[in-house]
């Protein structure tokens, strides 16, 4: 029997429980998992250059080909699998932006394409290569399912069609086996060897089992805190609110700004980000007759401890942070501390062992304990650390990288990824919900800078 098997169902590996979880919790059309990358480019990429790249890292990244096989039965997980009719062209498309082509249009347009569940049958990745757009501008729309590989994986992963210089030569990027991990392990390019970086949380899961083993109780509240989260979401506005509808803002920070003040006033980049972002969702309240104390924010902290870049390694935290009335100073402080807090929780390289017993859960179950859990959360916010250098995608400079990440049924998700001398943020933001992106755009953008400005 083992012979006539479809050659996709024969080879395949089984899925990760983490990305099992994200996988089943999709039944629930809101709490998709995609994430789409806006790329500006200062001109048209060459196409079929890019293409040849894209060819090169799906032979490099075992990932890029698999598609999804449904579990076979209860108590299974899905699995990847070769996708046995890959066509690079349904992957890696080129289109045209609308007249005139403002960054408004292509904001539009992404977020459109963002909205498109994937089809299950494809290996769960489109690049679209945007052209049209105002000044002889160019764009790439990249968006991935979350399964396939988390921010920083996602950044590696990039590395296999960026270059340094304009007209770099095109690498040879041989082919690999699989790790595990989705990723055939290290390409020798010198841009992935360049966004090579230490990772905050570098426990190795051996380490953290054996560490819970010693001290269960600690672990066990730790689980509480993070896990068994009872009371809901805060926002007077928001609660308890989802929708399929997606509106993309966009907005930049000085990078150099904000480490000056990050240092003034005690904490890192990613408190002053943080800080910003949740002083946005207070003023924002408080403009629409609402003022509120306390928002929950989710926060993905990273567990990655290799140089893959496929599969995920991360564990989803969530925090209470003041979003009242407070100066720069006194929210800032307020969180540098909650922060700090939520990153010594002993559950956290516990993620993945936590996923395997929700696996075990009949699928309503688990997404009755998804939505519950999702309704504990206001918005969502992550960083991820870029290349501080000029890149170039197929012959054309970038410009900037805005990241659009999953609401996961949230309000909105905040997403940062630094490029340069830049902070470069996108706010994915659930339009059913958020009835004024524009005002919310604003109320962060107004608060990173009032921040800063506190801490120069």
């Amino acid at each position: 029997m083992a012979e006539t098997q479809p050659r996709a169902v024969r080879n395949a590996r089984r899925m990760t429980d983490t990305e099992a979880v994200m996988w089943a919790v999709e039944r629930e059309p809101a709490l998709r998992s995609s994430f789409l990358n806006v790329t500006l480019l200062d001109r048209a990429p060459d196409v079929d250059r890019f293409r040849r790249r894209m060819e090169q890292a799906v032979a490099a990244i075992p990932r890029l080909r698999q598609h999804v096989v449904p579990a076979a039965g209860p108590m299974t997980v899905p699995s990847w699998a070769d996708d046995p009719d890959f066509d690079i062209a349904y992957h890696v498309r080129r289109i045209g932006a609308p007249s005139p082509g403002s960054d408004r249009q292509l904001l539009d347009m992404a977020a459109t394409i963002y909205e498109d569940a994937f089809d299950p049958a494809r290996p769960l990745w489109q690049f679209n290569i945007v052209e049209g757009l105002e000044g002889g501008r160019a764009a790439l729309l990249a968006k991935m399912h979350h399964t396939i590989t988390d921010g920083v994986g996602g950044v590696r992963l990039s590395a296999m069609f960026l270059d340094l210089e304009r007209d770099a030569p095109e690498p040879v990027i041989p082919a690999a086996e699989d790790d595990g991990n989705g990723d055939g392990g290290g390409t020798g390019t010198s841009i992935l060897d360049r966004l090579r970086r230490p990772i905050d949380i570098t426990r190795r899961a051996a380490g953290e089992v054996l560490d819970s083993v010693r001290n269960p109780v600690e672990t066990a509240q730790s689980l509480m805190r993070q896990v068994l989260i009872t009371d809901r979401s805060h926002s007077p506005l928001w609660g308890g609110k989802h929708s399929l509808g997606r509106h993309f803002e966009v907005l930049q920070v000085d990078l150099d700004r904000a480490k000056a003040a990050a240092k003034k006033l005690g904490g890192t980049v990613n408190d002053i980000y943080l800080t910003g972002v949740a002083a946005g969702a207070g003023a924002y309240h408080r403009a629409k007759g609402a003022p509120v104390e306390e928002m929950r924010v989710s926060v993905p902290i990273s567990t990655r401890t290799d140089k893959s870049a496929g599969g995920n390694d991360f564990a989803p935290t969530r925090v209470l942070v003041p979003v009242g009335d407070l100066t720069p100073a006194e929210r800032f402080d307020a969180i540098h501390a909650r922060l700090a807090s939520v990153k010594n929780e002993r559950s956290l390289g516990m993620a993945e062992t936590f996923a395997g017993i929700l696996t075990s859960l009949p699928t309503p179950l688990l997404l009755r304990l998804a939505r519950q859990q999702v309704e504990t959360v206001d918005f969502a916010c992550s960083n991820v650390r870029g290349a501080p250098f000029d890149l170039y995608v197929a012959g054309a400079h970038v410009e900037a990288n805005y990241p659009m990440g999953p609401t996961a049924g949230t309000a909105f998700n905040a997403t940062l990824l630094s490029y340069r001398n830049s902070l470069d943020i996108g706010l994915c933001i659930d339009s059913s919900v958020v009835d004024d992106p524009i005002l919310l755009r604003d109320c962060v953008k107004e608060s990173l800078e009032e921040l800063i400005a506190a801490g120069s």
